[in-house]
């Protein structure tokens, strides 16, 4: 994605300082349906797993964001209301305020895309019982699966946040996007965002709000229309994840799950897959994707020297082993 900035929009620019509560219930779906979880969100899974009762509760949110926000692409921008930014109660009462025509109009371009079941036709329309319900199970959602891990989530935003600002004094606003790399990549005027379809932005002097996201992985997200205020959901970095998490467990394995945590342990040189398997005593395959959910973790990189594929700590994995990555 390409953003076009203008002058007037670099003076617009602002950092959110609260993790958006929608964004992020939206987002920790995603996470609970990835094939291979993320290894940095394993205390958060682990505290769910150890609580039925919440997963139990998850489920009715969990239907409405099935349907209303798939793997893919596409999903309707109403469900990430700007309000939301000052609170799940003012978020969700900015999508039970939600104009019909827009309701419409974006659950039909949902629903281009995949087949939608019954219920959705009085949502588009505006119904109010069905509204309520989508607010009451997204509602019991966040309580349930993200109110119980809210300090985690809000010690690695506030970790991250205090990068960015740094950055931000720093060398002003300029230096807050050069310094957002790998992710984007800042050729003034314009800033070119990986992103998972390509498409072009333009500001046109409203500026740009930057959200950083605990839940969100890999690439940043934004809305689909082009019209609403431009915002730009970002994963904040593997670092500040993890700081957090270890502040209050120094054990490896529990941090993290005994197999990766002993393929980590493993890296202490660069090594190869099938060198690593045959140390471990697992299959290739098994030792292919313990590395690659702890690469896509931040925690050890991998490049390719002929035939093989050579697997080394990051700074990053090195402090974790070393239990000292609150000060990294």
């Amino acid at each position: 994605m390409r953003i076009h900035f203008t002058a007037d929009d670099l003076t617009r620019v602002s950092l959110a300082g609260e993790p958006d509560p929608l964004w992020e219930v939206l987002l920790s779906r995603f996470r609970l349906r990835d094939r291979v979880r993320p290894a940095a969100f394993t205390p958060w899974l682990a505290e769910l797993r150890a609580h039925p009762e919440r997963n139990a509760r998850i489920k009715a949110g969990a239907r409405f964001l099935d349907v209303l926000a798939p793997p893919a692409p596409y999903f309707p921008d109403f469900l990430t209301p700007r309000e939301a930014g000052g609170g799940l109660a003012d978020g969700l009462e900015a999508i039970l305020r939600t104009p019909k025509g827009r309701l419409a109009d974006e659950l039909c371009l949902l629903a281009a895309r995949h087949p939608l079941p019954g219920w959705v036709r009085p949502l588009a329309e505006g119904d109010v019982t069905t509204l309520t319900a989508l607010c009451d199970g997204l509602r019991t959602y966040y309580e349930a699966a993200i109110a119980p891990c809210e300090s985690l989530v809000r010690s690695s935003l506030a970790a991250e946040r205090a990068c960015r600002s740094a950055s931000l004094l720093d060398a002003g606003v300029e230096g807050l996007l050069t310094g957002m790399s790998p992710l984007m990549s800042w050729k003034p005027p314009v800033l070119e965002v990986a992103y998972v379809v390509d498409k072009e932005l333009r500001l046109d002097g409203r500026g740009l709000r930057l959200v950083p996201s605990y839940f969100c992985q890999r690439v940043p997200v934004s809305l689909a229309d082009p019209r609403l205020e431009p915002v730009l959901i970002y994963p904040i970095e593997h670092r500040h994840r993890w700081s957090s998490a270890t502040a209050g467990c120094r054990d490896l394995a529990a941090l993290m799950g005994r197999n990766r945590s002993a393929v980590l342990s493993a890296l202490d040189h660069c090594t190869t897959t099938t060198q690593l398997a045959r140390r471990l005593q697992i299959s290739p395959a098994a030792a292919s994707r313990h590395t690659m959910v702890l690469r896509e973790a931040g925690l050890i990189d991998t490049r390719r020297a002929g035939p093989a594929v050579l697997h080394s700590l990051t700074p990053l994995g090195t402090a974790l082993l070393e239990g000292r990555t609150a000060g990294t």
